[in-house]
Parts: C-alpha cells; structure tokens; sequence
C-alpha cells in the first residue's frame, strides 16, 4: 500500500469506511465477502481503522435471509456508519468503477466533504 495513504488515513481521527465492489464482483458474492475480509485485515494489520460494511453486513444477509442486493435496505442501513466515519476508502478491486454502492457511497463521502482515497489491490510490494 502507498506510505502516503497509510499515513494520511492513520493521522486523521476516527475510523475510515471502507468501500468495496459486491453484487457485481467478478466471483461472486462469497467471494467479494472474502476480499473485502482480507482487505479490511490489511488495512487493520497497517494500522488503519476501518470498518467494512461487506464483511459484517454479507454473513447478517446471509444468515437472516434479506436480500444481498437491495440497496433500498443496504444503503439506509450503512448511512450511520458513514456519516460517522472520518473518510472513504474506495478498493480498487474488479467491478469497483462499475458499482452501484460504491457510487453511492462516494456521493455520500463528496457531499459531506469528507476525504476519498483510493487504493490498489493488491498491494503492491
């Protein structure tokens, strides 16, 4: 990961959202739970405070049965945490500049004026 973005998202206080391709990711559901999983331990290993919404809300639609890809219900239901977040963190994992959320999310993060960053994945060396 870029030193630059490691010291820009440790030196802000609280903690970063963390944004990352779902319902169109190339492998699947399952799948983008376990990438998003793997980034977010990362980030954590890093020093990055982080929340990903992904890795706490598949196994919550999963194992209660809701829709995966409603965004009706998803959206309203992250929007506390990101308007308590500090700033976004968007992946560039496959599909992320063709995602619904992921556009949504960033929309949310411009309006309230909050920082974006965006990081490759995975890492490089």
């Amino acid at each position: 990961m870029d030193q630059r973005l490691i010291e820009i998202c440790t030196r802000i206080p609280g903690y970063w959202y963390l944004a990352t391709p779902y319902s169109k990711y190339p492998e699947g559901l399952e799948m983008a739970f376990v990438e998003a999983c793997r980034v977010a331990g990362h980030l954590i290993k890093i020093g990055v405070r982080v929340f990903s919404p992904i890795a706490h809300m598949h196994p919550v639609a999963r194992f209660c049965n809701i829709d995966p890809h409603d965004h009706a219900i998803w959206l309203p239901a992250d929007r506390p945490i990101m308007d308590a977040a500090c700033g976004l963190i968007v992946c560039k994992m496959p599909s992320w500049e063709i995602s619904f959320g992921i556009a949504e999310e960033i929309k949310i993060f411009e309006a309230a004026g909050k920082p974006i960053e965006y990081m490759e994945w995975p890492p490089g060396p």
